[in-house]
């Protein structure tokens, strides 16, 4: 007769679940077992559950699919909280096992003894224990659907003396939702949107990552409304590229025209994003589509909250939205946009290919020039957000995934060992900032047990950049982000990775080019400035101070790479009606 835990790893089988992200020991040994005797999964040994619950947060992202990460009792499952928190936020379908002292022993104070049926209920649409046998499969079975049905992550505490018990119940066969609905908007709601920008003289859509299968539909709108196209940071990579009506950005490391067209806008459209920053919001002429209703209006008050996915919506207004002819907004959107990419540009790309210490703008700009069309770009928190935001260009099969919405160091590389072991042949690259990869330095030892080919940039400035640029920011003298160089390039020759030690602009491009053609694991450590972000010359003190808010945030305003070939094309050739 099977036991719990390999009823267990049979229910996540008929899930489709491949692999379960772990640190084998103590309570999970039962489930471990069941994984080596079950065909078609396999025990993806991690160096820090942290990194288990981010590598299953990014296979989640990029598969769209149900990933697994374990953590065993006590400190090993309480390791598993940064992910969780991470994937959560994310979205992202993730379950994780939290194995549990022996089940008399819960409520004494035993031995590394937690309670994980508390601990990861804020991080966790589901959270509950499974105390006996006959809670199986039936309990797995709704922490599943939970964790696939409402996006994001599901928790199921299963103490290690159960989890050896024999099964209860017959495993049997069960169907587990792996594909959605549409929602579908009131008509209603679809009569009062079209009345709404029929209405408008100037429409501005804002985009997030809700456009992901609704790129057409929107660039529809876009041209019936004449309506300028900005997005939040999700939204960028579905909705930025060969973008006629693009105008940038949003938000802390915006850039563009975003900001000016959406506050200059008789109506805001905000289309599948759940942009948290209300201060770079108009606070008022705003319409919301979501396909999750309890994120109406949460953020900013509503003209119009309309209940529905964001292509469903539009498919279903567009017929009765009049072709607007007034292209004045539209073009002067377009014509700013322009200007404020142009603007920056002398500042943080002047003399950039000769400069000493190596400008991490050139780097991410060749990292974006040379990577493979598919490529999924993992960017850690920090200064390398805002390089990915900047130089990365996306083309609708590129992916960039970070800890975007959680904002948690340390989850470039764990991130790009799970997107990386979707795919062995898909090209992964981890932006990783030099802070970021000391936190979880040992995933480098991963990366070299499963010989998996990331890819791994290190932005080696020996600063907390970020910090560096809040604290500088706020007025405050910059204290405790800088540390000792190290050379992260000996340290992965040292674990039997291939590596490179970059320190002249000259060299970037060709050491790029090798790293991304060397089969396997390559590190490459490029030693870049930590002062870039130092005020450039013609801002003034009031506009720094300021920078949270559009037009005092210019430090941040950088938006050029290829953007800016794009928005002079934009102008040149709007379609027109």
């Amino acid at each position: 007769m099977a036991t719990v835990a390999e009823q267990f790893i049979e229910v996540l089988r008929q899930a489709g679940v491949e692999r379960i992200y772990g640190v084998v020991g103590d309570s999970l040994n039962p489930v471990v077992d069941a994984v080596r005797k079950t065909r078609g999964i396999e025990w993806i040994h991690v160096r820090n559950e942290e990194a288990g619950a981010f590598a299953a947060a990014a296979e989640a992202q990029v598969t769209g699919r149900l990933a697994v990460c374990a953590g065993s009792c006590g400190p090993g499952n309480t390791h598993l909280v940064q992910g969780l928190y991470d994937a959560h936020r994310s979205g992202a379908p993730v379950l994780a096992l939290a194995s549990h002292i022996p089940s008399s022993q819960i409520g004494t104070g035993f031995f590394q003894e937690t309670h994980p049926e508390r601990l990861f209920v804020e991080c966790s649409h589901f959270c509950d224990m499974i105390g006996t046998p006959e809670q199986m499969p039936r309990v797995l079975h709704i922490a599943v659907q939970q964790a696939i049905g409402l996006g994001g992550v599901s928790v199921v505490v299963l103490p290690g003396d159960v989890a050896h018990l024999p099964a209860a119940r017959p495993t049997g066969e069960h169907d587990v939702l792996t594909r959605t609905g549409t929602v579908v908007p009131h008509p209603d709601q679809v009569a009062e949107l079209a009345a709404a920008l029929n209405r408008a003289e100037k429409v501005m859509l804002f985009c997030g990552a809700g456009t992901r299968h609704a790129r057409d539909e929107v660039m529809a709108l876009a041209g019936r409304a004449l309506a300028p196209v900005g997005h939040a940071l999700r939204g960028k990579e579905w909705i930025q590229y060969d973008n006629p009506y693009d105008v940038g950005m949003s938000g802390l490391l915006g850039y563009g025209a975003c900001y000016e067209a959406m506050h200059e806008a008789d109506l805001v459209v905000l289309a599948g994003t759940d942009f948290p920053y209300d201060d770079f919001l108009p606070g008022a002429r705003t319409v919301q589509i979501d396909h999750d209703a309890a994120r109406l209006g949460r953020r900013t008050p509503l003209e119009l909250a309309v209940h529905g996915d964001v292509g469903a919506t539009i498919r279903a207004v567009l017929p009765h939205v009049a072709q607007k002819t007034d292209r004045r907004h539209l073009d002067r959107m377009l014509g700013k946009h322009l200007k404020a990419l142009e603007n920056v540009v002398e500042a943080y790309t002047h003399d950039i290919e000769h400069h000493l210490p190596i400008h991490p703008e050139y780097v991410a700009n060749l990292i974006d020039e040379l990577a493979a069309d598919d490529a999924v770009f993992t960017v850690d928190t920090g200064m390398c957000t805002v390089w990915a935001a900047r130089y990365l260009s996306p083309n609708g099969r590129r992916r960039v995934i970070g800890s975007f919405w959680h904002g948690s160091m340390a989850n470039a590389l764990p991130h790009a060992i799970g997107a990386q072991f979707t795919d062995r042949r898909r090209q992964v690259v981890s932006l990783s900032g030099d802070g970021g990869l000391g936190m979880l330095l040992g995933e480098l030892l991963t990366v070299r047990l499963h010989d998996l080919p990331v890819k791994t940039v290190v932005f080696n400035n020996s600063s907390l950049g970020m910090v560096k640029l809040e604290m500088m920011v706020d007025g405050m003298p910059d204290f405790g982000t800088d540390h000792a160089p190290v050379d992260y390039a000996a340290i992965a020759a040292a674990a039997g990775i291939g590596s490179l030690r970059v320190e002249s602009p000259s060299d970037v491009r060709e050491a790029l080019a090798t790293a991304f053609a060397t089969p396997g694991p390559f590190l490459l450590d490029v030693v870049t400035d930590p002062d870039v972000l130092a005020m450039p010359p013609n801002i003034s003190r009031a506009q720094v101070k300021g920078f949270a808010l559009a037009a005092g945030k210019i430090v941040l305003n950088g938006g050029v790479g290829r953007m800016i070939e794009m928005a002079k094309a934009n102008l040149r050739s709007l379609p027109r009606p």
